[in-house]
């Protein structure tokens, strides 16, 4: 099963060729749906177990794969935003075959990082999600796209170089067999050897994080990206550095990240508040909302750095649902595009002519800046809470990008959503058709895992327990 939920994506996007033409966002819509599926049938029987086989064996390379809760919850919140942006881009995007294969490619390669138990097999997924990151910039992306395609591909080939020279290194000095997790912690590197590969993968993640100062290329690519929204949706996801650090660098690298945890802490805090002090001066949607996701990750940053157990499973948590409503705000402001043709947000006035859209867009950003009973309260009291306990400064540090976040998100809605309508303005129609599924299930999703979020937390807590007691508690 585990095959099937990571495979069928990419399987369906080679065959929707071959489909015709008419019939293609059906077929792409069907191949999402069937994942989610398999996702929500692998959390009904508690995660899909272990499997492993080699695959390069003079090389030590594995193809060892699992869903345990973390990966599980990620890679079921990956299934579900991706069969809603195949559904938009069926709707929105002209002639959209090109696009959903895209979507579809991206999704295998995200699903595979988050299965991924060989430190080579997850640089290889890691990879394979550049792709048709680049492919949907290069294609469908807006004037000045090449720029903006150019500096994300050097900074994350260039991280991802640094990372795979760390991983060849930990098997060479550790004298690990293979590439496979389980054998690579029977193997462990010490001392300063540690800390300098570790600083190798880190960069990696940071871009992917991504954290200050390599977050760069993150405005420029969703601002440059199209209208629609979708492949913004698909680069959120993208955001897996916590997720890899969490997975590998906690317990390859736990000196390392013990030792340098008070600059971690600290350049997390920072990207958290500059991001939200960053966002309020944008008067473009699509870059508002690359800073706010940047703001989110220097939180996530935070939990995964503080290395402590409440702070770690807060961390993951949003890391989950921040992709949910920030991937729906890029399409609300997808919609927004189509019906004003522009992403400003000073066009004013949209409310009385579409309370739907600007209903469901003002409870999203609700769950954005963390308010009580939506799902980005969850996670953000509970980094907080647990980074307190480390770093009481910083603590307060990061927890003021969460005023600042209300600031800039209820500000930037005032501009768009309420005022006046200019005079001449063009009709601003309300949801039609499947634009109430599109925002409407996020949405649902927010609320109900804002309200009852035991079953998430369920899948996160007994895996963050046993790898923080695999460590000895000390941390």
């Amino acid at each position: 099963m585990i095959h099937f939920f990571i495979f069928l994506p990419v399987l369906a996007s080679l065959l929707i060729f071959l489909v015709p033409v008419r019939w293609r966002e059906e077929f792409a819509g069907a191949a999402a749906g069937l994942t989610l599926a398999g996702g929500l049938w692998s959390w009904s029987v508690g995660g899909l177990s272990a499997y492993r086989i080699d695959w390069i064996p003079a090389l030590g390379v594995t193809y060892s794969v699992q869903m345990d809760g973390v990966s599980l919850l990620l890679g079921i919140v990956t299934a579900f935003m991706t069969l809603i942006a195949v559904i938009y881009a069926g709707k929105r995007i002209p002639n959209p075959g090109t696009m959903l294969s895209l979507i579809l490619m991206m999704e295998t390669g995200l699903l595979g990082i988050y299965a991924a138990r060989d430190l080579v097999l997850f640089y290889v997924f890691f990879e394979d999600a550049l792709i048709p990151a680049l492919l949907m910039l290069a294609i469908y992306g807006k004037t000045h796209r090449m720029a903006a395609l150019i500096k994300f591909a050097a900074y994350t080939l260039f991280g991802s170089l640094l990372m795979l020279i760390s991983i060849i290194a930990l098997k060479y000095y550790g004298g690990s067999p293979t590439f496979a997790l389980s054998d690579l912690q029977a193997n462990p590197v010490t001392g300063p050897v540690q800390t300098w590969l570790f600083l190798g993968f880190l960069a990696a993640m940071a871009v992917k994080l991504p954290l200050f100062p390599l977050h760069a290329w993150l405005p420029d690519f969703h601002a440059q990206n199209h209208d629609s929204g979708v492949a913004d949706v698909m680069g959120t996801l993208y955001k897996v550095g916590a997720y890899g650090l969490f997975r590998f660098s906690v317990v390859l690298f736990p000196d390392a990240m013990l030792e340098l945890r008070p600059i971690l802490m600290g350049l997390a805090a920072f990207t958290a508040l500059y991001a939200a002090w960053i966002a309020f001066s944008q008067s473009d949607w699509k870059r508002l909302l690359a800073y706010a996701g940047l703001s989110h990750m220097g939180l996530v940053g935070l939990g995964i750095f503080s290395l402590n157990e409440t702070a770690m499973i807060g961390g993951l948590f949003l890391l989950a649902f921040q992709n949910v409503y920030t991937g729906a705000l890029f399409l609300a402001a997808g919609m927004l595009q189509e019906r004003v043709g522009s992403l400003s947000t000073k066009v004013g006035g949209v409310m009385t002519q579409a309370g739907v859209l600007s209903g469901m867009t003002m409870t999203l950003w609700f769950a954005s800046i963390a308010v009580p009973g939506l799902a980005g309260f969850i996670g953000e009291f509970s980094i907080l809470l647990g980074a307190y306990q480390i770093s009481p400064w910083l603590a307060f540090l990061a927890g003021l990008s969460t005023i600042a976040a209300a600031a800039y998100a209820l500000t930037a809605y005032q501009t768009t959503y309420w005022q006046v309508r200019p005079a001449g303005a063009v009709l601003v129609h309300d949801l039609r058709d499947l634009d109430w599924l599109i925002l409407g299930a996020p949405l649902a999703v927010a609320i109900f895992f804002g309200v009852y979020s035991g079953p998430a937390l369920a899948l996160v807590q007994p895996v963050v327990r046993a790898w923080m007691s695999g460590l000895g508690g000390g941390l």
